[in-house]
C-alpha cells in the first residue's frame, strides 16, 4: 500500500455518519443521528420497526437526502454524490426485498452488477471495440469468479424468477458484491431464510469480510445473526442512537431491553 495512502486512511474513519437529520414531512426518521466505523468492520446497525434503519442505509445509497448532517465515506462526502456515482464509489447494496431481474439469469444479474466498475462508452459497447472487448472480459471474469464463490455455478444459467428464495437473496449478494465494494450495505440478509440457512450466512458474511476485504453494515432483525458476526453494535430507537458498543455490552444495555419490550434479545 502507498504510504501516502496509508496515512490517509489512519488520518479519517473509514465511514463517518455525523448529525444525520432526515424529516418526512412532521415526522422525524433520524434525529442526529452519529457513529464512525471502521476498515474491515462488520457494524450490526438494530432496531425495532420504524426506528431508522432502513432510512439510513437509504441515505448512505442517495435514495434519500438527509435534512442536515454529514456522511464521509473514505475522505468523500457522499452527499454530494449523485445517486448514480455509489456504487462507483465502493459502496455496494442488497435490499430488503430481492430486487434483482427476475427475467435475467443468475449470471447476467451478476454482470450487471459489475458494469457499475467501468465506465460505459455506447459507441464502444455497440461497435464492441477493444476496450469494449476487454471490459467485458474483465466483468465476465469478476462475475465468474462470485459464481464459484457463491456456489451459483449449478444455477447460473436459470432465470432468477425459477429460483427458491434463498438462492434469490444469494444472487442479489453476488450482484452486489460484483461491483468489487470497499463498504457492503445488507439489508435484512436473513429475512426468509430458515434457521440452518441463517447460519449458513453468518458464516458467508464472515468469509466475505475475511477473504474479500470488505467492510460490513448490516441492518438485520435477527439477534442471533448480529450478535455472532458484528464486531460492533448501534441501536436506534425511534430515530435516535440509544446505545453503541461490542455485542455482549449492547445485548445487556437497559436501554436496548426496554426498546425491546422490556425482553432481553433473542
Amino acid at each position: 500500500m502507498d504510504a501516502a495512502v496509508a496515512a490517509e486512511g489512519e488520518a479519517q474513519p473509514f465511514l463517518s455518519i455525523r448529525d444525520v437529520v432526515v424529516r418526512f414531512g412532521g415526522i422525524c426518521a433520524l434525529n442526529g443521528v452519529s457513529f464512525e466505523m471502521r476498515r474491515g468492520e462488520i457494524l450490526g446497525l438494530i432496531g425495532p420497526n420504524g426506528a431508522g434503519k432502513t432510512t439510513l442505509f437509504n441515505c448512505l445509497s442517495r435514495l434519500y437526502a438527509p435534512s442536515s448532517g454529514s456522511i464521509v465515506f473514505r475522505g468523500r462526502n457522499v452527499l454530494q454524490m449523485p445517486a448514480s456515482r455509489i456504487a462507483g464509489s465502493g459502496i455496494g447494496r442488497t435490499f430488503q426485498n430481492v430486487a434483482s431481474f427476475a427475467n435475467l439469469t443468475a449470471l447476467d444479474n451478476i454482470r450487471i452488477g459489475a458494469h457499475s466498475r467501468f465506465g460505459g462508452n455506447f459507441v464502444g459497447d455497440a461497435l464492441r471495440l477493444r476496450g469494449s472487448r476487454h471490459t467485458e472480459r474483465e466483468i465476465d471474469a469478476i462475475a465468474g469468479a462470485l459464481v464459484d464463490d457463491l456456489e451459483l455455478g449449478e444455477v447460473a444459467l436459470t432465470p432468477v424468477r425459477g429460483l427458491p428464495f434463498v438462492l434469490q437473496k444469494r444472487v442479489e449478494l453476488a450482484r452486489a458484491l460484483a461491483s468489487l465494494p470497499q463498504l457492503l450495505l445488507l439489508d435484512e440478509p436473513a429475512g426468509g431464510l430458515s434457521h440452518d440457512e441463517v447460519a449458513r450466512l453468518g458464516e458467508l458474511i464472515r468469509r466475505l469480510r475475511d477473504d474479500r476485504k470488505v467492510s460490513i453494515l448490516l441492518v438485520e432483525h435477527h439477534m442471533n445473526l448480529v450478535m455472532s458476526v458484528s464486531d460492533k453494535v448501534v441501536v436506534l430507537n425511534f430515530g435516535q442512537k440509544i446505545a453503541e458498543g461490542p455485542p455482549a455490552e449492547v445485548q445487556n444495555d437497559g436501554h436496548v431491553i426496554h426498546a425491546y419490550l422490556g425482553a432481553g434479545l433473542q
